[in-house]
């Protein structure tokens, strides 16, 4: 019996990569894409020395339209039937949004919101011919936050998946489709370096900082069992209820010591 195969953008470290591993863990067949050729590369090579699962890689940057084809292609040449995609590759932008040139912004909305419709759109097709599938969408917690005054776009953008995320499971779950938003707090990745928010992260309290590796594995779980949003570790189920029941209004004056920097006047 051939393993089922999952599709993992952003692969190639923090989140991704830990997902990688959970999957593997379970018996899957991996197809990892990241823009980082060497990184995946690297990642390639643990997860071979690992786990007794096959393996490909296929580098591609997200921000070029042509991509999403271009990965759907490869699984397609190489006769992957994508049982699980995982939308995962994302970033921030640091600069306050009146400094950040309008492609930037485009790149930004492609990577973590319309590369993901476009892979959805293209992988569901072959779920729906094969009886079903999964479908992995990392978006953030600040889903539900108030408006920050660091990295407009991001909440938005992750609001944006999480009710893309939904209608998908209103349109599919009857044929066997499910789709997680999974929405994570604080994880320890290599993100707020790239995306030059480290401070921001530095300033946080211990306790708000979570373990890829701990994400990871309850987004998996969350998704085999078919929910349709999961919110990893206690501490940031118990802040998504208090944001539900809280005004946005009163929202800044606790969040200064949760979320340093998020609602300071730039």
């Amino acid at each position: 019996m051939k393993n089922k195969v999952a599709l993992i953008t952003g692969a190639s470290s923090g989140i991704g990569l830990e997902i990688a591993k959970s999957l593997a863990a379970r018996g899957y067949d991996l197809v990892l894409t990241a823009r980082n050729d060497k990184k995946l590369q690297t990642a390639v090579t643990e997860l071979m020395n690992l786990f007794p699962v096959k393996v490909a890689a296929l580098a591609a940057d997200l921000e070029d339209p042509d991509s999403p084809k271009a990965i759907y292609n490869f699984c397609i040449s190489k006769k992957y039937t994508v049982s699980l995609l995982v939308n995962n590759a994302g970033y921030a932008i640091a600069s306050p949004f009146h400094k950040t040139p309008m492609e930037e912004e485009e790149k930004f909305i492609r990577v973590l919101g319309i590369s993901v419709i476009a892979l959805t759109k293209l992988f569901i097709k072959d779920m729906l011919n094969s009886g079903g599938g999964q479908i992995m969408i990392v978006s953030s917690v600040a889903a539900f936050a108030p408006p920050s005054s660091i990295q407009t776009l991001y909440g938005p953008i992750k609001t944006f998946m999480n009710r893309f995320s939904e209608g998908l499971n209103v349109n599919y779950n009857h044929r066997g489709i499910t789709s997680t938003a999974v929405c994570p707090g604080y994880t320890v990745t290599n993100f707020h370096t790239a995306s030059g928010v480290q401070e921001e992260m530095d300033s946080v309290p211990s306790f708000m900082k979570k373990s890829a590796r701990r994400v990871a594995e309850e987004a998996v779980e969350a998704t085999l069992k078919g929910k349709k949003v999961c919110v990893p570790t206690k501490t940031f189920k118990l802040i998504v209820f208090l944001l539900k029941l809280l005004p946005h209004s009163l929202f800044p004056l606790f969040s200064k010591r949760l979320a340093p920097g998020r609602y300071d006047k730039k």
